[in-house]
């Protein structure tokens, strides 16, 4: 190149410079309320030509581009302003006003009564690590559900007992299908534990109440698990314990497009009831073996197919005295193979449209047997009283439950959405009795549903919802309309109210004997006020629920019961106050009351405490890569009552009643982070009612009421000890990042 080339091009330059028009653009950017916007972008479009503006809002630069382009203004939270303008070296003025757009970072939030807890919405509550460092929930699901308020320390079942409702009207739904048993089948009085891992799922919402119209057949709440997509790497972890061993491997494919998964365990109590001694005797101890695969393939930039199958087996056995008789004993027998599986798949069809559909299958064997036995455990005999011998039974059930979904979600304006869809279960449950003929019930049920939300502006969210419900075994169609309304008074605080109507089909054991029933109904009243910021979050709701058509038992199974729920609930979680301290305190009252089952008139139910309150504290020690967890958990007494039938009358009575002591239960874990060779590892010890607190869950009478027994958990404390592996993936890193 020339030496005299760079003066070339410096003349060139210079002689553009002396020739070209210079153009200067100014001007103030306000809002919609005519107040000065400060920081705002200012920019001739694909150009570096801009600038922001000032404290006043006024904003002035100068260009050499002529002819007609884009000017563009641009501002956080609201949505862009762009004007053609002509620069032909005169001044340019112009006058901008921006309106807020409703995003999800600055925009109000429909809750509907939710708990929300994944990576793309702001209410971040209980994620999995939060699930498995509980100190009380010992890494299962509902057991750390039970630390937010609304939930009941029911400690004789697994099932989720919400705002006055039963344990049956929770539902569990796994990327919008419904799980028709998610607990292990176990005997009575003995609670169990969730048959899926919190690591599975990536989102989770749990609903109190006020849930969308998208889901239905839960009286009371929903629980919205959303699995994982696509796995960060290939990893393979393992588990051990001395009552269970497992092991997982995930593969994700060099492309990131795809990955496949499995994973298997086997579970056995029997070591761990040799040195912690139980009430029951368990002359079959709880095994358990369990698999799982999964299949998971982005088909396009957009497009996600899953698939998902999970086999359990469990088999218990427990011996426990006679109520009636001293000198028997009742041996209860389960057997239980369950099978779930479900496959999902969504995409976006258009710039505006989404689609969600998906197929699931639940199976459910259970095979239950009681033997009336003598204190040497054989078979009794001699001549015993009808009722006695009544006890001995074979009980069976198959139950298969099919589902089919379709969701197409349409964008409108802003975050403003319309969701509308169907869906089909078909169910067929057949039961046999000792060796009566087996009783079949088969049902096609139908939903169809529609859902919008309307954001008027960044304050203010109207969601609407109805949904159509029809039922061939009970020949009867239903429509539940909700609606929810959101107001925010920051961009941290908002206040919303829901109401709606939720239906649920009776359960099995009554539509076996009586098809011509009404769904059951409640009509759902809620008040929310929270403030959420990144460290801390305050949520306070009051409620109202009204029961109707619940199943009444007795001389007229076409009566129809009735009930209420009431209460306040408080929620107050706070990462922020002190260095390396998560924590968070829940306080519930219910004031509720039932007519139904075989209840003479409406009663406090037996699972449901006035006052719940629960303090979860988790202190992390980065140093020693250590974490240490409380959980202590608190209810008032629950009632308890001996209800039975007066033959000259032909009615129910109370013969007996009172109220359980009040629950306590202290709970600690410790969690050591280490490198065991080439593995990461968490090394977990816990231990549950630290102060030997006695519990008593309530009492079960004898047939002529002269006996009267607890109902005790099968030992005061329960203790764990683990070592969970994995290799591929640091986990102890996630540990530290979430404070565990």
């Amino acid at each position: 190149m020339s030496t005299y080339t760079p003066l070339i091009i410096l003349a060139m330059v210079f002689s553009v410079g002396l020739h070209a028009q210079t153009t200067h653009v100014s001007g103030r950017v306000t809002d919609a309320r005519k107040r000065p916007m400060q920081g705002v972008s200012i920019s001739i479009l694909d150009t570096y030509d801009g600038v922001t503006t000032d404290s006043s809002g006024s904003f002035r630069f100068s260009t050499t581009e002529s002819g007609k382009w884009q000017i563009v203004v641009s501002f956080t939270g609201f949505k862009d302003w762009a004007q053609e303008i002509e620069l032909k070296g005169t001044e340019v003025v112009v006058a901008v006003e921006l309106r807020e757009k409703a995003d999800e970072l600055t925009a109000v939030v429909i809750t509907a009564g939710s708990f929300e807890a994944s990576d793309e919405k702001r209410i971040t509550v209980l994620k999995p690590l939060d699930i498995v460092t509980t100190a009380s929930a010992n890494a299962d699901v509902a057991s750390a559900l039970r630390t937010l308020p609304g939930t009941q320390q029911v400690g004789e079942s697994a099932e989720l007992f919400v705002r006055g409702g039963e344990g049956y009207e929770t539902k569990q739904f796994i990327d919008g299908m419904v799980v028709a048993n998610p607990f292990f089948s176990t005997s009575p009085d003995l609670a169990s534990r969730g048959r899926f891992s919190p690591f599975l799922f990536k989102g989770t919402v749990f609903s109190t109440g006020g849930y969308s119209a998208l889901y239905g057949q839960a009286l009371s709440s929903a629980l919205l698990l959303e699995s994982i997509d696509l796995p960060d790497r290939s990893e393979a972890s393992a588990s051990i314990s001395p009552i269970f061993g497992s092991g997982q491997y995930q593969h994700l494919a060099k492309n990131k497009k795809s990955s496949f998964g499995a994973s298997a365990g086997y579970t056995n109590l029997g070591l761990y009831f040799n040195l912690v001694k139980q009430r029951p005797d368990f002359f079959k101890v709880p095994e358990v073996w369990n698999a799982d695969v999964n299949f998971r393939i982005k088909t396009s930039s957009t497009g996600m197919l899953k698939m998902y199958a999970a086999f359990t087996q469990n088999r218990i056995g427990v011996r426990n005295a006679d109520m009636d008789r001293p000198d028997l004993k009742n041996a209860f027998t389960v057997g239980n193979d369950n099978l779930y599986t479900n496959m999902s798949y969504r995409d976006r069809l258009s710039n505006r449209m989404k689609l969600n559909t998906g197929i699931s299958l639940s199976y459910n064997i259970d095979d239950l047997q009681q033997k009336v036995e003598d204190f040497n455990n054989d078979p009794a005999a001699g001549n015993l009283p009808s009722f006695i011998r009544n006890k001995n039974f074979n009980l069976s059930n198959k139950a298969l439950l099919v589902q089919a979904r379709t969701v197409f979600d349409y964008k409108l304006i802003g975050l403003s959405a319309l969701r509308f869809g169907a869906e089909h279960w078909y169910s067929l449950d057949k039961t046999r009795f000792n060796q009566f003929n087996p009783i079949a019930l088969n049902d096609h049920y139908s939903a169809v549903f529609a859902e919008s939300d309307i954001y008027l502006n960044n304050k203010l969210a109207l969601r609407t919802g109805i949904r159509g419900e029809r039922s061939t075994l009970l020949n009867r169609t239903n429509i539940a309309p909700r609606a929810s309304l959101a107001y925010q008074f920051t961009k941290r605080a908002q206040i919303s109210g829901d109401y709606g109507i939720y239906y649920q089909k009776p359960q099995t054991q009554f539509l076996q004997f009586e098809r011509d029933l009404p769904q059951m109904r409640a009509d759902h009243y809620i008040l929310t006020y929270q403030r959420i910021n990144t460290l801390t979050t305050l949520r306070l709701q009051a409620f109202h629920k009204e029961y109707k058509q619940l199943q009444k038992t007795g001389l007229d199974t076409n009566a129809k019961g009735s009930g209420y729920a009431r209460g306040i609930e408080l929620f107050w979680r706070d990462k922020k106050t002190l260095k390396n301290f998560d924590y968070w305190v829940t306080y519930s009252w219910l004031d509720t009351k039932r007519n139904y089952l075989n209840f003479p008139y409406a009663l406090q139910p037996n699972f449901a405490a006035n006052h719940t309150a629960n303090l979860v504290v988790k202190r992390f020690f980065p140093k020693i890569n250590t974490q240490f967890n409380l959980n202590y958990q608190f209810a008032t007494g629950r009632p308890f009552y001996d209800i039975a039938f007066d033959q000259g009358s032909e009615k129910y009575f109370v013969r007996d009643q009172g109220k359980t002591i009040p629950f306590n239960n202290l709970s600690f874990s410790i969690n050591y982070l280490a490198s065991i060779k080439k593995a990461f590892a968490v090394v977990v010890f816990s231990i549950s009612n630290l102060t030997n607190s006695q519990q008593i869950f309530g009492y079960r009478y004898s047939l002529d009421g002269a006996n009267r027994v607890p109902v005790l958990p099968p030992a005061n404390q329960i203790v764990f000890a683990g070592i969970f592996l994995s290799w591929g993936t640091d986990r102890r890193q996630d540990a530290i990042n979430n404070n565990l």
